[in-house]
C-alpha cells in the first residue's frame, strides 16, 4: 500500500505546524520544498524564487518534490509531504493542466487520499519566505483544490482545530480508510 500521504493547500494554512505534530508522534514527514528553495536562494543571492522567477522557483521545486518522493519510497509506515510534485508541477504550469500533471503522478504517486488545508486568515502570516498576501494564497488553493481531484486524489479538507485536533484526524481519517 502506498503510504506516502500529501497535505497541501492554502499557503499559513498550518501544514507544516501538522506536520511538525505528526513529526512529534515518531513519523516521518518531508518539508515543503518551496521554503527549502526560498531559504538556499535567499542566502547565495539566487534568483529561483516566485517573486522573481516563478519558472526558476517551480522547476527546482519540482525537481526536489521528486527527489523527496524518491527518498522514502521504502518507508514502511506513513510518511507525510508539505506540499508535493503536484504542487509544484502546477506551480510550473500555472493551472491545472492535467496532460503535463498526469504523468508525473503515474510515476510519483501518493496515497489516493490527500489533505487539503483551506484558507485560514486568522492564522496567516506573512514572513520573508512567504511574502504573498492572502488573495493569492487564496488563488493557488483553488488552483490546487482542481488539480488534485482531476488526478485522481480524494481530497479530505482539514478542519480549522488545532494542530493537535488536525494530527489526530488525519491519523483517524487513514485508519478508517487505508
Amino acid at each position: 500500500m502506498n503510504r506516502r500521504v500529501v497535505i497541501s493547500g492554502c499557503s499559513g494554512g498550518g501544514k507544516s505546524t501538522l506536520l511538525e505534530m505528526l513529526a512529534g508522534r515518531g513519523f516521518t514527514t518531508v518539508p515543503e520544498p518551496g521554503r527549502r528553495i526560498v531559504r538556499d536562494e535567499t542566502a547565495r543571492g539566487g534568483t529561483a524564487l516566485p517573486w522573481i522567477d516563478m519558472a526558476a522557483f517551480a522547476t527546482r521545486a519540482l525537481a526536489l518534490a521528486q527527489a523527496d518522493h524518491a527518498a522514502v519510497a521504502a518507508a514502511p509506515d506513513w510518511v507525510f509531504f508539505d506540499r508535493g510534485i503536484v504542487d509544484a508541477a502546477v506551480a510550473l504550469t500555472s493551472c491545472a493542466d492535467e496532460a503535463v500533471l498526469a504523468p508525473l503522478v503515474a510515476s510519483h504517486p501518493y496515497h489516493p487520499l490527500m489533505f487539503l488545508a483551506p484558507p485560514w486568515p486568522e492564522i496567516y502570516v506573512r514572513d520573508a519566505e512567504r511574502p504573498k498576501d492572502f488573495a493569492t494564497a487564496m488563488a493557488e488553493h483553488a488552483q490546487l483544490a482542481c488539480a488534485y481531484p482531476a488526478l485522481g486524489y480524494h481530497i479530505v479538507t482539514l478542519p480549522q482545530a488545532s494542530p493537535e485536533q488536525r494530527a489526530e484526524f488525519v491519523l483517524a481519517t487513514l485508519e478508517q480508510r487505508p
